[in-house]
């Protein structure tokens, strides 16, 4: 079963905080036009940790901070602490964009509507092993990389351990406080002083306090259903064991202390 932080020992790089802090506008802004560098004139929040759930067959996502700007381009921000397998974070990020692509494109609407979308990781490891601060991916031709695709998807997964070469300070000062290093620049400061505000407020602390309570209820669940799976599968194997050796199906339940029907449904259990 995790452990989770109590709210006091929430950090920026703890998805709570995380979303609380980047929904003061001014912040996620500035995080946005710094990492693009591009400039964001109002930003529109759409949802706080968005979920993307197409249908009841299909894998859902919920995304950390999804934000749309006045010209409609759309902006997943994630923070990823965990390192995926090789490929894991790569194709994940392809799943992501396809959801958000799906979500944005209305039934009926034409193909060359869809809005401009950008899918932000931001890394506590290195996601490529280049010791490059940021890993920006757009499409484009292989045989000749000057013809781009331009289909208004870009991916970037920013790396905490390359914040020594970052071009922009303000960039690297982010690095390093994602890194675990103490807030330095105008910025990286307004961020700790948000986690500390946020802190301060009853209400979000409360809002935590429901969340991890229903966290700890699906675990006790969870691990309540996996024991319970496991009991009968321990059960099925002995039912299996005892009518190999030619005990009949009411001997069994006499002996289990279950009935005939029961003992017959663990008889049939596929092994898993």
């Amino acid at each position: 079963m995790e452990n989770l932080k109590s709210f006091d020992e929430l950090t920026f790089l703890d998805n709570f905080m995380f979303q609380c802090v980047l929904r003061n506008p001014r912040l996620c802004k500035h995080l946005i036009e710094k990492i693009l560098q591009i400039s964001v004139k109002e930003l529109h929040y759409q949802e706080f940790e968005k979920t993307i759930n197409l249908g009841l067959a299909s894998k859902g996502i919920r995304l950390d901070v999804y934000v749309r700007d006045e010209q409609g381009r759309v902006y997943d921000i994630e923070m990823q602490c965990t390192q995926f397998p090789q490929k894991g974070l790569a194709k994940r990020s392809r799943f992501y964009q396809s959801m958000i692509d799906m979500e944005l494109l209305e039934k009926g609407e034409k193909y060359e509507n869809l809005n401009a979308s950008y899918i932000i990781f931001i890394c506590t490891f290195d996601p490529f092993g280049r010791n490059l601060p940021m890993y920006t991916f757009t499409h484009c031709c292989e045989e000749e990389n000057t013809i781009k695709l331009k289909d208004g998807e870009t991916r970037l997964f920013l790396n905490s351990k390359g914040s020594e070469n970052a071009r922009d300070p303000e960039i690297a000062a982010f690095l390093r406080y994602v890194d675990g290093k103490a807030a330095e620049g105008e910025f990286v400061r307004s961020l700790d002083q948000e986690v500390q505000f946020v802190k301060s407020l009853e209400k979000v602390r409360r809002e935590y306090m429901i969340l991890s309570d229903e966290i700890r209820r699906r675990q006790e669940e969870a691990m309540a259903k996996g024991m319970a799976q496991g009991m009968a599968k321990g059960q099925s194997a002995f039912v299996k064991r005892m009518l190999a050796r030619g005990k009949s199906i009411q001997e069994i339940a006499d002996g289990l202390g279950l009935s005939a029907d029961e003992i017959r449904t663990l008889a049939e259990m596929e092994e898993s």
